[in-house]
């Protein structure tokens, strides 16, 4: 793009913004421009008034972040120079005019202007004097000056130059924070899409609360586009409208992170695509996109990919469907592309209401009802109490794989089908049509993480509560009201209190940092690790207050796992954005043999997958054996998604998929007879089907909407995923609190003191017999 053209765009921004969205923005504006170079603009843009602060002004970083590099001598063929010219030096007086240097505040001023903060100089004193002590042959010059300060001459200042030439080896990233600054500028990702910003796109958003037929809309002129693209949060979701698509006649292609099916026989792509959020394109010109749930823009982990649909997508019109509560938000973010939006309000087109009362007991179940779970442990529980009541009952939750989901869902809507009861987390919150009468809440408190990555229990949210409330009666199930009430009496007020608030609104949307952003830093900072690299990224981050930089720690734990394995940058980072689940030990343990076998060149065969995933599988037996295959299934779409990012290395991603659909049949059958397997597993760990203590002990408080921030007990929680194994150790290391290695360290000392105790008893007994025995000769 030439700089006219960008002043060109940057022309018709409306002037309003320049005092809002990008107040915080510099003078010295830059547009990233390829892999690794930036326009930039030494002068302020026309009407930019509000770019005055320079990139140092900004806040500092934290340099907590910053690893000490080891650094050698940098003598080269001239050898020991310094000491031919001079004297070798006194070690003893050496270290008294370091300390004497170190102590002056001066130099700890002066280095503080530099970049290097109490710590940081600290640090690089340490090594500057191990480094100065520790080598025979120092550079000629920082020789001479030693030896000048050893016999009296010269000034204890004179160090300062080499200090800081040392302390610049150690943590290069001193040497380029500007550089590192501007990578790192968050603030005004709009042009980041100088496709989208080429052209002036309509903006059109359809707001409703759920089954107000707001999506049905703007699916409706995706249809009659000559070309369009439909952005979903899950891939039952963009399944959903690549089927609808397909039966009208308008041929359509769907792409997700594990799978890409094109409708022409050759494999030409068609002119309208069906794809999870993550894999829209935004380069791809389209007449109509849809943006699907868009007040999942906040959300603290994917946030960043409704943000870059929003801001990137090449489109003539955006048609965004999502709550109210997010009009305003998307609006200001608008202002910032110079592009506006109109609105199309939409009510619910089925009534629901609050019931008055509690179901209390399991024996007032009726058909059409879904009691809503936020534990796979309630959801065994309540299964297998239904079971005993002679009911059947479908059972949905977040680790099913989607054949599997789709099978309950088809079981339970089944009017000749005998289940009439639905057992299901809040997956059913989207991308399932389902014929539900009545929602139970069978409880009000969800496990969650915070900004910080910290697990806590949480009351759920009125917008979560609205959204799984609103299965209920849905326009197009036989049940044309819905209600909704809770399991347990002391629920219901609260409840009550929950849908009777406003929605709160949406304030910021989520950003990520790029492959190309963290390849800069990487030319800048080569030695430093991913995670590393990504830590100090955000620590230098700026963003205006319309943003946040989404939580990395899933990215950062990959990272950590694969850092000793030695892998291109490029390629270790899109191992790391993989969608994995970390809590399932199988999955991590997969995840880390992939990248492994990546690193030495040699394809991951459909054989290899085969042994390593034990196949053929067989049904399961018990609960914990159908955990293991729904982490199998995790482990062959990772293999997938990785297939379609390194095709060479993943080349059997057909036949993967094949033993896939078989695997899916398989868990099928185990969760048709989740009730068997339960019983099963009670037989071996009885605790696992007892009744929960449920969390309405949490609902009763005064403070029950407050965030408690305690770890579930595992009695009381199962995470998504997670074997039902129920040691302390292994609860410890899923929860990420303990490491293996530790773990086995643990059990070594633990297992040490227990046979010196065993030692300390019998020789205490031995002790005991032999003064007995005296007594008794005595006598």
């Amino acid at each position: 793009m030439s700089v006219n053209r960008f002043i060109f765009l940057f022309s018709r921004v409306p002037h309003r913004i320049c005092t809002k969205s990008l107040r915080s923005t510099n003078a010295l504006v830059g547009y990233r421009c390829g892999r690794f170079g930036f326009i930039t603009f030494k002068e302020p843009l026309s009407g930019f008034v509000s770019f005055q602060r320079s990139v140092s002004s900004s806040r500092p970083p934290d340099t907590s972040l910053f690893v000490p590099l080891t650094i050698k001598s940098d003598v080269g063929s001239d050898g020991d120079v310094g000491a031919e010219l001079t004297q070798p030096l006194d070690k003893s007086e050496l270290l008294k005019i370091l300390n004497k240097f170190y102590k002056r505040k001066e130099m700890q001023k002066l280095a503080s202007d530099h970049g290097l903060d109490a710590r940081l100089f600290h640090q690089a004193f340490i090594s500057f004097r191990k480094y100065v002590l520790e080598n025979s042959n120092l550079s000629a010059d920082l020789h001479i000056i030693l030896n000048d300060l050893c016999c009296g001459a010269g000034h204890i200042d004179d160090l300062y130059p080499y200090f800081m030439r040392h302390a610049k080896q150690i943590f290069p990233m001193l040497d380029c924070m500007d550089d590192l600054r501007k990578i790192s500028d968050l603030r005004v990702p709009a042009n980041w899409y100088p496709e989208a910003r080429a052209i002036q796109r309509k903006v059109i958003f359809h707001a409703g609360p759920t089954n107000s037929g707001k999506t049905h809309h703007a699916i409706l002129r995706y249809l009659a586009a000559k070309s369009a693209v439909y952005c979903g949060p899950l891939k039952l979701l963009a399944h959903e409208i690549f089927e609808k698509s397909n039966n009208a006649g308008v041929p359509c292609d769907l792409v997700t992170g594990e799978e890409r099916t094109f409708v022409d026989a050759e494999g030409r792509q068609a002119d309208h695509v069906a794809c999870t959020i993550e894999m829209c394109s935004v380069t791809t010109p389209y007449e109509v996109a849809v943006i699907d749930e868009i007040q999942m823009i906040r959300d603290l982990s994917r946030g960043w990919a409704w943000t870059r649909a929003l801001l990137g997508l090449c489109a003539e019109e955006i048609h965004v469907c999502g709550e109210p509560a997010a009009v305003n938000f998307v609006r200001e973010l608008m202002y910032t592309t110079g592009e506006e939006v109109e609105v199309r309000n939409y009510k619910r087109l089925t009534p629901f209401s609050i019931l008055d009362q509690a179901v209390e007991s399991l024996d007032n179940l009726r058909p059409g009802d879904c009691i809503v779970c936020f534990s796979k442990n309630d959801i065994y529980s309540i299964s297998r109490q239904i079971e005993i009541r002679g009911l059947e009952c479908a059972v949905i939750y977040g680790s099913l794989p989607p054949g599997t989901k789709l099978s309950q869902a088809k079981k339970f809507n089944d009017p000749q089908d005998p289940c009439k009861i639905l057992v299901a987390t809040d997956a059913i919150g989207m991308g399932l049509n389902l014929s539900i009468k009545r929602i139970i809440f069978n409880s009000l408190v969800k496990p969650s993480m915070n900004e910080k990555g910290e697990k806590q229990m949480d009351t759920i949210s009125t917008s979560q509560a609205l959204q799984i409330a609103g299965r209920a009666g849905r326009f197009s199930s036989i049940f044309k009201e819905g209600e909704v009430t809770t399991m347990h009496r002391e629920d219901l007020p609260i409840l009550k209190e929950i849908l009777s608030r406003t929605v709160e609104v949406i304030e910021t949307a989520g950003l990520h940092p790029t492959a190309d952003q963290i390849e800069m830093f990487a030319y800048h900072l080569p030695d430093a690790t991913l995670s590393n690299l990504i830590d100090i990224f955000v620590s230098l981050s700026q963003v205006d207050g319309l943003y946040f930089v989404c939580n990395i720690d899933d990215f950062k734990f990959l990272a950590d796992m694969i850092q000793h394995i030695p892998l291109n940058l490029r390629s270790r980072y899109v191992f790391c954005t993989a969608p994995i689940n970390k809590k399932q030990p199988f999955v991590c343990t997969s995840f880390l043999k992939f990248a492994r076998q990546f690193s030495r060149d040699e394809p991951l065969t459909f054989d290899w997958v085969c042994r390593h995933v034990h196949w053929p599988l067989v049904q399961p037996m018990n609960i914990k054996d159908l955990v293991h295959l729904e982490a199998v299934h995790d482990v062959l779409d990772l293999y997938l998604w990785l297939s379609y990012r390194f095709m060479d290395m993943f080349p059997d991603a057909n036949r993967v998929r094949e033993i896939q659909q078989e695997l899916d049949s398989i868990i099928q059958m185990g969760v048709r007879n989740i009730t068997r397997l339960i019983r099963a597993t009670e037989t071996s760990a009885p605790s696992m089907t007892d009744p929960v203590p449920n969390q309405k002990r949490l609902a009763q408080s005064p403070i029950s909407f407050r965030k408690i921030r305690r770890l579930p007990k595992a009695q009381d929680i199962i995470e998504e995923g997670e074997p039902l194994d129920r040691s302390l150790g292994s609860r410890l290391v899923q929860e990420g609190l303990l490491t293996p290695d530790l773990l086995r360290q643990l059990q070594m000392e633990w297992s040490k003191v227990h046979q010196d105790e065993e030692r300390g008893v019998k020789l205490v007994a031995g002790t005991l017999n032999d003064k007995t025995k005296g007594r008794k000769k005595k006598k």
